[in-house]
């Protein structure tokens, strides 16, 4: 009777677990909705079948395992939700990884897969990954496909946001449809490529807010970022790659990115206390964060009613409904500029979220500030300039070529941008005519002092 029960002991045990270890399994037994979740080594993550509130459709996703306030950070079939409790997620003798539901239906499959001896795994960063059995869990090279390359509305630390060059396959947020609903929302957010890259959210087709580009240091339309001891960020531009990324610095910390359905992208922290997630910041922010609030060439001051003007050297183009306080005209110059003379100069905005530099250019030839400005200079369609990246003693130089769009400047934070402008509108042919008076009286003089000696 001993060996008996040890063996059913034995045998319960070994059939009621789906994976070779809490946070593994293989192609041995598929993981049934109402069975045990997947949960990552250190218990951070779980993985298995859930229900929205207020929904009754299943959905494999992962979600916070020690958070006491379900918090679903990927969803697999967000487009087709398993009806009733005969869901099933199994891993094919190729590794694909499909989800059927009554009748062993497909509902959601994984890309194809050329593996001999496949197995899944959550690890705890909340990346769900398949791999050869041998490869090494800790190397993202072994891994044939993993959660972190699909995002839904959640970038977690160490997930990529933006583009692998090579393959052109990109990673975007998507806000779900709803509180209860998944499946692909109004909103993405992701990485634009033209120009200088920048960061944007998209309603459908349309910007609805543009986060900018990275100046070294932050989003240059996120300068609560500067301001955060408790993440880091990072922004890689190069041949391979454009890509966004944050960590955490202290581990105790959980933070996320989160896109919601109402179209709000927030920086949020779990606070273990008080059992909720705090924003540290939210965007859109205000009329300013709205994408072309002022019009071509004109500035949105938050502060300010009202809020648009024009810079330095330019005027309302429709002074009309300027005075209504309708300024999607924007500005245009008072003065046409001169290149050909080398007269024109340039109008600071300081504290400035640089324009939209869809149209700009990069060089990272130029180092100075000073650098910057001749070039411009020596360029007679460029419009503005700024450095490209204002860590350490900067670098770089951003050229605008374009009208300047989505213009706005912050009461902390933000960065200096220089823009062009003709010299009589910046108050410089008043001094070049007070120096040419100044020549003529004293030339004058020593004409008469030399006559009146002979």
């Amino acid at each position: 009777m001993w060996r008996a029960s040890f063996l059913l002991l034995y045998l319960l045990t070994t059939l009621s677990s789906p994976s070779t270890g809490a946070d593994t399994w293989t192609l041995d037994r598929p993981l049934a909705d109402g069975g045990r979740s997947l949960i990552s080594e250190r218990g951070s993550f779980a993985l298995g079948f859930f229900s929205p509130n207020g929904s009754d459709s299943r959905y494999i996703g992962i979600w916070y395992n020690e958070i006491s306030v379900q918090t679903v950070v990927w969803v697999a079939n967000r487009q087709r939700p398993v009806t009733g409790s005969h869901g099933s997620l199994s891993v094919a003798a190729n590794g694909t990884l499909v989800i059927t539901g009554e009748n062993s239906t497909v509902v959601w499959s994984s890309p194809p897969l050329a593996l001999s001896n496949p197995v899944a795994q959550l690890l705890d960063d909340g990346n769900f990954v398949v791999r050869e059995a041998d490869g090494n869990p800790s190397d993202p090279n072994s891994f044939a496909w993993q959660s972190f390359d699909y995002p839904t509305d959640t970038l977690l630390p160490g997930m990529k946001l933006g583009w692998n060059l090579t393959t052109r396959f990109n990673r975007t947020l998507t806000s779900w449809a709803s509180a209860i609903d998944p499946a692909p929302g109004e909103y993405t957010f992701g990485i634009d490529l033209r120009g200088d890259p920048q960061v944007f959210e998209w309603s459908g087709t349309s910007v609805k807010w543009r986060a900018g580009p990275w100046n070294g240091l932050l989003l240059t339309g996120v300068p609560q970022m500067a301001s955060n001891n408790m993440l880091s960020f990072q922004f890689f531009v190069d041949a391979t790659q454009v890509v966004y990324v944050f960590h955490v610095i202290d581990a105790s910390i959980v933070s996320r990115l989160l896109i919601a359905d109402s179209g709000i992208v927030q920086r949020l922290v779990w606070v273990d206390d008080s059992k909720f997630w705090n924003p540290l910041w939210s965007n859109p922010d205000g009329h300013c964060d709205t994408f072309l609030r002022c019009g071509p060439n004109a500035v949105c001051y938050p502060d300010r009613s009202p809020q648009c003007d024009c810079p330095q050297g330019f005027q309302p183009k429709n002074p009309t409904n300027w005075g209504l306080r309708d300024g999607s005209d924007g500005c245009v110059r008072k003065t046409e500029v001169d290149c050909r003379n080398g007269t024109d100069g340039f109008a600071l905005v300081s504290g400035a979220k640089l324009p939209d530099t869809s149209s700009s250019t990069v060089e990272w030839v130029g180092t100075t500030l000073d650098q910057c400005r001749v070039r411009c200079l020596k360029k007679c369609s460029c419009t503005a300039y700024a450095q490209a990246n204002i860590s350490g003693s900067g670098s770089g130089c951003v050229l605008w070529s374009t009208n300047l769009t989505d213009l706005r400047v912050y009461s902390s934070g933000g960065q200096d941008l220089y823009v062009r402008a003709a010299a009589a509108d910046l108050g410089m042919y008043s001094l070049v005519s007070l120096s040419l008076d100044r020549w003529l009286r004293e030339t004058r003089s020593r004409r008469r002092l030399g006559a009146e000696a002979c």
